[in-house]
């Protein structure tokens, strides 16, 4: 199990549990839950967990801040979809997506890495929001394409039309993919980008180069990135400029991240399924919540279903005042404590 993890253990008995149960509950969700609702919620969480992983690559380990993260996810759904449009739903044409999503992730990560890590951080957020906004905006107007802001239908080979297929290929894969992830920030590799992050003057100062190893991160995460991208459009059978590549997801992103716990990967997947389980749910017990209190004066409407958004922003507040080190990392520290 330690040779699994890369030797990354929970180091605290109640984030173990909280793992051990995420993924069970996800392994056997087509049968814990059944529903179709149920399926999509774990679906998602399963993408998203990479997806945070992803970016937490970038920002708790490399302290890159981008905001063209949700580009590359977007690059992946529209590299299959595209390809499964021109080439047919054959299995040829899927894996010809998954290729050119990925080379063309890759270029655009060097590119911008190689170019623009060089600045200030902030220089380098900007710029990196200014593509983000250019490829959506781009998807949104090659309609012949892209297919518009109506977005695209994916069309998969016949074993991917049963739910349940397509399901467990989303979660081995996102499981895979995040235990690599977890593999290379506990790397010599890994190391290095956490030694810039802590003190980037001092790591070129012992030879390292900063703009190599920000690069590569880079690259590694927008390749994440456009993997999850991929899965995600296998499991919805659509892409689209408002499911991969809004600004708000981007939000989600950062707050999954910080939520979790940065620079801690752990923190990446519990953050994502608080998030993705508060998101879909919450406005349904809010609903229930605003019913049972009918006839108690200002609360049913101070608890109305179309105020979730309100909800879910003091359950970040609250997260980030109990847990400032996020969930990982509080659980991670009163554990050392304990056994102090």
């Amino acid at each position: 199990m330690s040779r699994l993890l890369s030797g990354d253990l929970p180091r605290s008995r109640a984030l173990a549990v909280l793992l051990a149960l995420l993924l069970v509950g996800l392994a056997a969700a087509p049968f814990l839950f059944p529903g179709t609702r149920s399926l999509n919620v774990a679906a998602k969480i399963a993408v998203f967990v990479l997806l945070a992983a992803s970016y937490d690559l970038l920002l708790g380990y490399a302290g890159i801040v981008s905001f063209a993260h949700t580009m590359f996810f977007g690059i992946g759904g529209y590299g299959v979809a595209i390809a499964m449009a021109r080439l047919g739903s054959g299995w040829g044409a899927l894996a010809a997506g998954c290729l050119a999503a990925l080379a063309l992730s890759l270029a655009v990560a060097l590119a911008i890495g190689l170019l623009s890590l060089r600045v200030r951080a902030i220089f380098f957020s900007m710029i990196t929001l200014a593509v983000a906004s250019f490829f959506q905006i781009l998807a949104s107007q090659l309609s012949g394409v892209t297919g518009g802001e109506d977005g695209m239908n994916v069309r998969l080979p016949e074993p991917l039309g049963s739910k349940l297929v397509a399901y467990y290929l989303v979660f081995a894969a996102a499981l895979a993919l995040f235990l690599v992830l977890l593999r290379v920030v506990n790397s010599p590799f890994g190391r290095v980008l956490l030694a810039i992050r802590e003190n980037e003057f001092r790591a070129e100062a012992v030879g390292y180069r900063l703009v190599n190893y920000r690069t590569a991160a880079n690259c590694l995460a927008a390749a994440a990135a456009t993997a999850a991208g991929i899965l995600y459009a296998i499991w919805l059978r659509y892409t689209g400029p408002q499911a991969t590549l809004s600004f708000d997801i981007m939000v989600d992103l950062l707050l999954m991240v910080v939520i979790g716990g940065m620079g801690t990967m752990y923190g990446a997947a519990v953050g994502a399924t608080v998030f993705v389980v508060a998101q879909s749910y919450l406005r349904d017990g809010m609903k229930a919540l605003s019913g049972a209190l009918a006839g108690v004066p200002l609360l049913p409407e101070l608890f109305h279903p179309d105020r979730w958004l309100l909800w879910l922003g003091v359950l970040f507040v609250l997260s980030v005042y109990f847990f400032p080190f996020g969930i990982v990392g509080q659980l991670r520290a009163r554990a050392a404590r304990a056994g102090a």
